[in-house]
Protein backbone atom coordinates (compact mmCIF):
# COMPACT_ATOMS: atom_id res chain seq x y z
CA UNK A 1 0.00 0.00 0.00
CA UNK A 2 1.68 3.31 -0.74
CA UNK A 3 1.69 6.09 1.94
CA UNK A 4 -0.26 8.51 -0.28
CA UNK A 5 -3.35 6.56 -0.66
CA UNK A 6 -3.74 4.84 3.23
CA UNK A 7 -7.26 6.46 3.25
CA UNK A 8 -8.11 6.97 -0.62
CA UNK A 9 -11.68 7.67 -1.51
CA UNK A 10 -12.41 8.48 2.86
CA UNK A 11 -16.01 10.36 2.63
CA UNK A 12 -15.30 12.70 5.76
CA UNK A 13 -17.62 11.66 8.63
CA UNK A 14 -18.24 13.13 12.27
CA UNK A 15 -17.69 11.92 15.98
CA UNK A 16 -20.49 11.11 17.63
CA UNK A 17 -18.92 11.90 20.62
CA UNK A 18 -18.65 15.55 19.35
CA UNK A 19 -21.57 16.21 17.16
CA UNK A 20 -25.32 15.95 17.98
CA UNK A 21 -27.36 13.74 15.70
CA UNK A 22 -28.89 17.14 14.43
CA UNK A 23 -25.76 18.57 13.59
CA UNK A 24 -24.31 15.76 11.52
CA UNK A 25 -27.56 15.90 9.51
CA UNK A 26 -27.27 19.43 9.22
CA UNK A 27 -23.64 20.56 8.44
CA UNK A 28 -22.12 17.62 6.49
CA UNK A 29 -21.21 20.14 3.36
CA UNK A 30 -19.29 21.80 6.82
CA UNK A 31 -15.82 20.57 6.45
CA UNK A 32 -13.56 23.30 7.44
CA UNK A 33 -10.24 22.45 9.57
CA UNK A 34 -8.54 26.17 10.96
CA UNK A 35 -5.24 26.31 12.50
CA UNK A 36 -3.77 29.13 14.03
CA UNK A 37 -0.44 30.37 13.25
CA UNK A 38 1.64 33.12 15.17
CA UNK A 39 5.05 34.02 14.86
CA UNK A 40 7.85 31.02 15.16
CA UNK A 41 4.98 28.49 15.11
CA UNK A 42 6.39 24.98 15.03
CA UNK A 43 5.61 24.22 11.06
CA UNK A 44 6.05 20.69 10.79
CA UNK A 45 3.75 19.74 13.50
CA UNK A 46 0.29 20.11 12.42
CA UNK A 47 1.82 19.34 8.41
CA UNK A 48 0.62 15.40 8.51
CA UNK A 49 -2.94 16.52 9.71
CA UNK A 50 -3.95 19.18 7.92
CA UNK A 51 -2.35 17.30 4.17
CA UNK A 52 -4.61 14.24 4.88
CA UNK A 53 -7.82 16.43 6.10
CA UNK A 54 -7.25 18.04 2.82
CA UNK A 55 -5.97 15.31 0.49
CA UNK A 56 -7.86 12.37 1.86
CA UNK A 57 -10.57 13.48 4.39
CA UNK A 58 -12.29 16.59 1.85
CA UNK A 59 -11.43 19.27 4.13
CA UNK A 60 -10.69 22.88 3.52
CA UNK A 61 -7.64 24.46 5.51
CA UNK A 62 -7.72 28.04 6.69
CA UNK A 63 -5.23 29.46 8.54
CA UNK A 64 -6.14 32.28 11.73
CA UNK A 65 -3.31 34.68 12.70
CA UNK A 66 -3.70 36.77 16.01
CA UNK A 67 -3.51 39.60 13.86
CA UNK A 68 -4.05 40.07 10.01
CA UNK A 69 0.01 40.13 9.32
CA UNK A 70 1.91 37.63 7.30
CA UNK A 71 3.37 35.18 10.20
CA UNK A 72 7.09 33.24 9.69
CA UNK A 73 7.19 30.13 11.33
CA UNK A 74 9.90 28.21 13.09
CA UNK A 75 11.37 26.90 9.76
CA UNK A 76 10.85 30.29 7.75
CA UNK A 77 7.73 29.39 6.12
CA UNK A 78 5.21 32.73 5.32
CA UNK A 79 2.06 32.57 5.82
CA UNK A 80 -0.71 35.30 5.05
CA UNK A 81 -3.40 34.21 7.10
CA UNK A 82 -7.14 33.88 6.26
CA UNK A 83 -8.64 35.66 8.94
CA UNK A 84 -7.35 37.33 12.29
CA UNK A 85 -8.74 35.58 15.38
CA UNK A 86 -11.03 38.54 15.92
CA UNK A 87 -13.17 37.38 12.84
CA UNK A 88 -13.15 33.90 13.98
CA UNK A 89 -16.69 31.83 14.28
CA UNK A 90 -16.30 28.96 15.79
CA UNK A 91 -19.28 27.45 14.54
CA UNK A 92 -18.09 27.85 10.78
CA UNK A 93 -15.02 25.14 12.02
CA UNK A 94 -14.99 21.25 12.63
CA UNK A 95 -11.63 21.68 14.62
CA UNK A 96 -9.25 24.05 15.63
CA UNK A 97 -5.82 23.64 15.66
CA UNK A 98 -2.86 24.67 17.94
CA UNK A 99 0.63 24.27 16.57
CA UNK A 100 3.26 24.72 19.48
CA UNK A 101 5.78 27.19 19.23
CA UNK A 102 7.55 29.42 21.65
CA UNK A 103 5.18 31.88 21.77
CA UNK A 104 2.79 29.71 23.65
CA UNK A 105 5.21 30.03 26.87
CA UNK A 106 5.03 33.61 26.86
CA UNK A 107 1.28 33.64 28.88
CA UNK A 108 -1.96 33.09 28.18
CA UNK A 109 -3.98 34.99 24.98
CA UNK A 110 -7.34 36.01 26.29
CA UNK A 111 -8.72 35.77 22.92
CA UNK A 112 -7.36 32.27 22.28
CA UNK A 113 -8.75 31.06 25.43
CA UNK A 114 -12.38 32.01 24.38
CA UNK A 115 -12.30 30.47 20.90
CA UNK A 116 -10.89 26.87 22.52
CA UNK A 117 -13.93 27.16 25.44
CA UNK A 118 -15.89 28.10 22.74
CA UNK A 119 -14.85 25.46 20.57
CA UNK A 120 -15.41 22.62 23.34
CA UNK A 121 -18.92 24.29 24.09
CA UNK A 122 -20.33 23.33 20.40
CA UNK A 123 -18.84 19.95 20.79
CA UNK A 124 -16.21 20.74 18.22
CA UNK A 125 -12.64 19.24 18.99
CA UNK A 126 -9.91 21.41 19.46
CA UNK A 127 -6.18 20.27 18.95
CA UNK A 128 -3.07 21.36 20.38
CA UNK A 129 0.31 20.16 20.06
CA UNK A 130 3.64 20.62 21.95
CA UNK A 131 3.70 23.92 23.94
CA UNK A 132 0.51 25.37 22.67
CA UNK A 133 -1.53 22.53 25.13
CA UNK A 134 -0.69 25.85 27.33
CA UNK A 135 -3.33 27.33 25.13
CA UNK A 136 -5.83 24.62 26.35
CA UNK A 137 -4.84 24.88 30.18
CA UNK A 138 -4.90 28.52 30.03
CA UNK A 139 -8.47 27.90 28.68
CA UNK A 140 -9.40 25.73 31.84
CA UNK A 141 -10.31 22.46 28.93
CA UNK A 142 -7.34 20.68 31.41
CA UNK A 143 -8.70 20.55 34.66
CA UNK A 144 -11.45 18.08 33.78
CA UNK A 145 -10.13 16.45 30.24
CA UNK A 146 -7.78 13.48 29.92
CA UNK A 147 -4.33 15.30 28.41
CA UNK A 148 -0.69 15.17 28.13
CA UNK A 149 1.86 17.75 26.95
CA UNK A 150 5.90 18.08 27.03
CA UNK A 151 6.22 16.05 30.54
CA UNK A 152 4.30 15.88 33.52
CA UNK A 153 5.68 19.12 35.15
CA UNK A 154 5.26 21.41 31.84
CA UNK A 155 1.84 22.87 32.35
CA UNK A 156 2.65 23.65 35.52
CA UNK A 157 5.59 25.55 35.44
CA UNK A 158 3.79 27.71 32.83
CA UNK A 159 -0.05 28.02 33.83
CA UNK A 160 -0.42 29.00 37.22
CA UNK A 161 -3.78 28.06 37.53
CA UNK A 162 -3.80 24.69 35.93
CA UNK A 163 -5.39 21.99 38.04
CA UNK A 164 -5.50 18.74 35.85
CA UNK A 165 -2.57 17.09 37.14
CA UNK A 166 -4.80 13.76 37.84
CA UNK A 167 -5.51 14.09 34.66
CA UNK A 168 -2.39 13.96 33.15
CA UNK A 169 -1.00 10.92 31.20
CA UNK A 170 2.48 10.23 29.91
CA UNK A 171 1.16 9.22 26.12
CA UNK A 172 2.35 10.61 22.85
CA UNK A 173 -1.36 11.90 22.18
CA UNK A 174 -4.72 11.48 23.68
CA UNK A 175 -7.61 12.69 23.20
CA UNK A 176 -10.87 12.99 25.30
CA UNK A 177 -14.43 14.35 24.90
CA UNK A 178 -13.36 16.82 21.66
CA UNK A 179 -9.93 17.85 23.67
CA UNK A 180 -6.34 16.54 21.61
CA UNK A 181 -3.33 17.03 22.90
CA UNK A 182 0.02 15.58 22.11
CA UNK A 183 3.71 16.22 23.18
CA UNK A 184 6.20 17.85 20.65
CA UNK A 185 7.72 14.41 19.66
CA UNK A 186 4.77 12.75 18.38
CA UNK A 187 3.01 14.57 15.27
CA UNK A 188 1.82 11.72 13.80
CA UNK A 189 -0.09 10.24 16.62
CA UNK A 190 -1.58 13.80 16.99
CA UNK A 191 -2.54 13.59 13.21
CA UNK A 192 -4.23 10.55 13.93
CA UNK A 193 -6.11 11.63 17.19
CA UNK A 194 -7.59 14.33 14.89
CA UNK A 195 -8.46 11.84 12.11
CA UNK A 196 -10.57 9.56 15.22
CA UNK A 197 -12.29 13.01 16.11
CA UNK A 198 -13.58 13.59 12.48
CA UNK A 199 -13.92 9.56 11.01
CA UNK A 200 -13.78 7.23 13.87
CA UNK A 201 -15.31 4.51 11.70
CA UNK A 202 -12.10 4.31 9.62
CA UNK A 203 -10.17 2.97 12.76
CA UNK A 204 -8.16 0.47 10.73
CA UNK A 205 -7.22 3.13 8.15
CA UNK A 206 -6.12 5.01 11.03
CA UNK A 207 -4.41 2.24 12.62
CA UNK A 208 -2.72 2.02 9.42
CA UNK A 209 -1.28 5.64 8.82
CA UNK A 210 0.20 5.15 12.23
CA UNK A 211 1.79 2.05 11.47
CA UNK A 212 3.15 3.31 8.09
CA UNK A 213 4.99 6.41 9.97
CA UNK A 214 5.78 4.71 13.26
CA UNK A 215 8.26 2.17 11.09
CA UNK A 216 9.05 4.77 8.07
CA UNK A 217 9.22 1.92 5.63
CA UNK A 218 6.81 1.44 2.97
CA UNK A 219 8.09 -2.41 2.54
Amino acid sequence: MHHARWLENLAPVYDLNCRSEIEVLEIQIMNTAYVLVQTGYADWEPASALAELRRTFGFSVRTIGLTSETVVSMGGLKVMPDLPLSAFVPESADILILPGGESWTNGEVAQVSEAVRAMVTLSRPVAAICAATLALAHGGLLDDHLHTSNGKNFIGKYVRNYRGEEFYRASPAVHDRCVITANGLAPFAFAAEIFRALAPERERDIETYERLYSRGLLD
